[in-house]
Formats: structure tokens, sequence, C-alpha cells
């Protein structure tokens, strides 16, 4: 029998690709062009390393060794690989780069519907069983449906899906502090989001732990996927080592990146 939690993920990440399909179903051939807050990427370069990273994800699951190719061009361009397929599959026609997107979207839905779910796929990182692939994919399309929000001036709704997203970010603390090449906390912290709808909250770590960090569950996601400056974010850090950690946290695999300036988001 599946995995409720499993399939529940699968949905999720349906979910949050259609949301931002729609968002630039619409949209005129130039506007593909818009520039977006990542810098050098317009919408098409958004939306191309997406697919390129869907299309990564369908050849870990089905296709190992056509993966294991993939991963060898980006150990020979590993300052490059990103903006390189990004580049690629902007210069394709919208139309063209929407259909492709879509398409690999769902040959990848049905991948990870059939997967053995106590298997573990080859990835960028370290290997990934397939709930957690699904989870990783609907992070990085969140992520970068900001970026193409933002591109448009728009504000999107945020959902309960975010809780795969905050997730990842909580479980990412030690990563943070280790590709900065900081020691991390012993310590878990205690986390408590207020969830999307206001109803509720979203609790990881021990209820005593005396570094904490509270706040809207979007503000956090928007932190620690590096879409918006912690100043911009009302999220508060109780202890110095969890104020450290908003400064450098990242939910995405790669080096530190630059994150935004303050005020630069929405």
């Amino acid at each position: 029998m599946p995995d409720p939690s499993a399939v529940a993920v699968f949905a999720d990440l349906r979910e949050e690709g259609s949301e931002l399909e729609a968002l630039v179903r619409e949209l005129p051939a130039p506007e593909w062009a818009a520039t977006t807050p990542a810098p050098g990427w317009s919408i098409a370069h958004q939306i191309a390393h997406l697919h390129w990273t869907d299309r990564a994800a369908l050849l870990s699951l089905t296709d190992p060794a056509g993966f294991g190719r993939m991963a060898q061009e980006a150990v020979a361009a590993p300052e490059s690989f990103v903006d390189e397929g990004a580049a690629e599959g902007a210069r394709l026609a919208p139309a063209e780069l929407l259909a492709r997107w879509r398409e690999t979207r769902t040959v990848l839905d049905g991948a990870l519907a059939v997967a053995s779910p106590d298997t573990r796929f080859p990835w960028y990182g370290p290997p990934m069983k397939a709930a957690s692939m699904a989870s990783a994919r609907l992070m990085e399309t969140w992520a970068h449906g900001q970026d193409v929000a933002d591109a448009l001036g728009v504000r999107r709704t945020p959902t309960a899906r975010l809780r795969h997203v905050a997730r990842i970010g909580v479980r990412a603390r030690d990563y943070a502090y280790a590709v900065r090449g900081l020691p991390a906390p012993a310590a878990e912290f205690r986390i408590e989001l207020t969830a999307p709808d206001g109803r509720g909250s979203w609790t990881y770590g021990p209820a005593e732990a005396a570094e904490r960090v509270t706040g809207p569950a979007l503000d956090f996601c928007l932190l620690v996927t590096q879409r918006a400056h912690r100043a911009d974010l009302a999220l508060t850090a109780t202890g110095p080592e969890a104020d450290r950690w908003l400064d450098i946290a990242q939910a995405f695999a790669g080096p530190a990146g630059p994150g935004r300036a303050p005020g630069a988001s929405r």
C-alpha cells in the first residue's frame, strides 16, 4: 500500500507546478524576457531551470546511467552548469519551453508514483528516496515561482504546501553551517511557525530548547530559500545561535548564495 505521506507530497508537487504554470501560461512572449530578482535570469530562465532539474530528477528515477552522465557534466563545470542549463532552455520559444516543462512534469509525476518507496536515488547531493525528491522539487518550484511572481508584481497566496519547504529548511540547518565552514550547534533549536491560514502552528525541535525561532511559515520559507532578506521578514530569534542561523540559513544544496538585499523582494 502506498505511503500516504508520499502520496500527499506527490499531489502537492503537482499542484505547485500547476499553480506556477497558470502564472505564466498566458504571458505574451516578450514578457518571458522580463528580469527576475536572480541576476541575469529572466522568467524564461526560471522556467528553463525548473525543466532542467525536473528532467534530472526523472533521469535519476528511471535512468541512473543517464543521470550519471548529466552529473559528470556538472562536475566538469561546477560554477557554470546551472546557468548554462537555464540559458539553453531560455533560448527556446516560450510556448515550446512551457510545453516541454509540462510534459516532463507529467512524466516525472508518473515515475514518482511507481518508484520503490525505500530506494535511494542518486542526486547532486546525498541520494534521496522518491518522497524526499518530490519535496525537494516542490521547494525549488515554489522558490523559483517566487522569482517569477516578483518579476510580475504578483503576490501569491501561501498554502499548506509550504510545510514541505519549511521542513527542508529546518532539516538543512547543519548544512547551512557546513557549507560556510562553520561548526554546527550541538543542540537542536525549537522552531514555531504560524501556518499560512493563521490557524495553528508548525513546530519542530524540543519544546524546552533554549535557542528558538518563531514567526510566519511564509517568512521562514522565504528566508531559507533566500527569496527575501531577514530584515524584511517577521521572524524572531531567541539565543545567539538561532540569531546567527537566520543570517545563513538555506534550504537548497550547493554553495552559500548571496541572498537578497534588504527591500529587494516583494
